[in-house]
């Protein structure tokens, strides 16, 4: 959803007591702006800043600390009440060091993963039509090998004792802007929308994705595996989304978060965003009616694109190519049921479909409509009013869709929502029962695992426990849909990427490391030699 001019509006969750260094001032009190834009530079503020990533601290549900089984023997693994993980806010500025090639531990290159890991009696919820069973999963190459109520050890390298915990798939978020919008979102780093034109299919967001972003760590301490990072809304075709693994770059590239095989999309918006950008400067689209033309002819000319032997690369042409020939995904930013409707017959006119509308805060109202042309959506649990396209949004959204039989998936869109991926499933699975719908814990975690991999065409891998699919697991600290139970352990692709008892192992972002500080030291120095009093000549 992030376009320019009302992405620092984003709300935080209700059930957060974090406070948004972006939240809007009232307009009696703009006078607060130029002081507002001295503190942001002073050491204070930025401190603030980084404890709004600070992974949410809430106490920890009771239950027996996890023990370790190795071929050394047993030992008792910290809770996570015992250790919580804090970013600081006042870190002194540290010696820098490269990590050794001869450090095999260190968080820039995490320890080998062991080969086969046995995860024993916890609480299992596969996100399969199982009910949650007491049970074991075992974990072989980065793969789920086994799944069952007892395993026996057999050759396992390791075993921990998880009584008392839950185990879930990892969370997917099919709708970030993690990295290309990152924090802190100032406008250095604002690259989540190429506003030079309203068509840019040949954008790539990975292109532009910066792998230091502090919300990367923290999406990680909320149990997120895998991410959708899509450009912003402010175009009407905005460019192509990337699907990437939630984990420290071992190169500090994007390279080693890229999931393998994974199928392109393509951001398409409709809606208020496009008009109201493009319309302030006097240019196309200023109406919905703009939008449409826009796309319509964007669409028509790709699929009359036919390039002969020797002509100039269109990589625009080449982009929307793939999108008629089915091969990239159509993830579409859509708010008003009407909008939607529309939007499918103007793909239907290509022969194509889009895969998921995102936000949908309508789609309840054309839920049989979109479960009948197998479209899905992605929403939020109980976001509303921000604007005007919003306001018929209710938190019972995401269940009516559910129980229509529509692939429903939740999203963040904020680097504070997505901290909490399992609270927002449990905030709407309760919207659900209060509206008279029967939605078990089985159906809703799905909303946060199996239907967001089908979303972005990665459900054979991804999204559930099972036998042969990849190993995005997470360990709770309890039931994942209480506000008490944080992600203990937290496996991507096999690899244990944040242990909440060794949080150093998922390393801060550089930004962390005293910059803070060092900033407002600089802009305080600034200040000091523009008062000093002239020297006597």
């Amino acid at each position: 959803m992030l376009a320019p001019a009302e992405s620092h509006r984003a709300q935080a969750p209700r059930n957060t007591t974090d406070v948004s260094p972006g939240l809007p001032v009232p307009r009696r009190h703009v006078w607060l702006w130029p002081a507002l834009a001295i503190c942001l530079c002073s050491t204070a503020c930025t401190e603030r800043l980084l404890q709004v990533f600070t992974p949410p601290n809430a106490p920890t549900a009771n239950r027996p600390p996890a023990t370790e089984t190795s071929r050394q023997g047993s030992v008792t693994l910290p809770s996570a009440s015992d250790t919580a993980p804090e970013l600081p806010t006042a870190a002194p500025t540290p010696t820098r060091t490269e990590p050794s090639s001869e450090a095999p531990d260190s968080p820039r290159q995490p320890a080998p993963k062991p080969k086969r890991l046995l995860l024993r009696g916890a609480t299992l919820l596969t996100a399969t039509e199982l009910e949650a069973f007491a049970g074991d999963l075992l974990i072989e190459e980065g793969r789920i090998a086994a799944i069952a109520r007892s395993l026996e050890d057999g050759d396992a390298t390791r075993v921990l004792d998880l009584s008392g915990r839950w185990i879930t798939p990892g969370l997917i978020d099919p709708h970030s802007h993690v990295g290309i919008a990152p924090a802190p979102f100032i406008r250095a780093h604002r690259d989540a929308n190429e506003l030079s034109g309203p068509i840019k299919p040949e954008l790539r967001a990975e292109d532009a994705f910066w792998p230091q972003d502090p919300a990367l760590r923290a999406a990680a301490s909320g149990g997120v595996t895998l991410i959708h990072v899509l450009p912003g809304s402010g175009n009407v075709i905005g460019g192509q989304g990337v699907s990437l693994h939630v984990r420290p770059s071992a190169d500090g590239s994007i390279t080693p978060l890229l999931v393998d095989g994974a199928p392109r999309s393509m951001k398409i918006a409709c809606g208020e965003n496009p008009k109201r950008i493009y319309g302030a400067r006097n240019a196309a689209p200023t109406t919905r009616m703009g939008t449409e033309a826009l796309l319509r002819q964007a669409l028509e000319d790709a699929q009359a694109y036919a390039p002969k032997s020797g002509d100039a690369r269109r990589l625009d042409q080449e982009a929307l190519s793939e999108v008629l020939a089915g091969r990239t995904l159509i993830q579409n930013h859509c708010y008003r049921a009407d909008e939607m409707q529309r939007r499918l017959a103007m793909f239907a006119e290509f022969g194509i479909a889009p895969r998921a509308f995102h936000h949908a805060v309508e789609a309840y109202k054309i839920r049989h409509r979109l479960a009948r042309a197998q479209v899905g959506a992605v929403v939020w649990a109980d976001w509303w009013g921000r604007k005007q396209e919003m306001l018929d949004a209710i938190p019972a959204n995401a269940a009516l869709l559910d129980a229509a039989g529509v692939r429903v998936a939740l999203h963040s869109d904020s680097p504070y929502d997505i901290q909490r991926l399992n609270q927002q499933a449990a905030r709407a699975m309760a919207a659900g029962r209060r509206a008279g719908l029967d939605i078990p814990r089985e159906r809703a975690i799905r909303w946060v695992t199996a239907n967001p991999a089908w979303v972005l065409g990665l459900d054979d891998r991804y999204g559930t426990l099972e036998v042969g699919k990849t190993a995005d697991v997470v360990v709770w600290s309890g039931d994942p849909f209480s506000v008490y139970s944080r992600a203990d352990l937290v496996f991507v692709e096999g690899e244990l990427v944040f242990d909440r008892a060794e949080p150093e192992r998922f390393p801060q972002s550089d930004f962390l490391l005293g910059r803070g500080r060092n900033l407002g030291r600089a802009n305080d120095l600034r200040r000091a030699r523009r008062t000093a009093p002239e020297p006597a000549q």
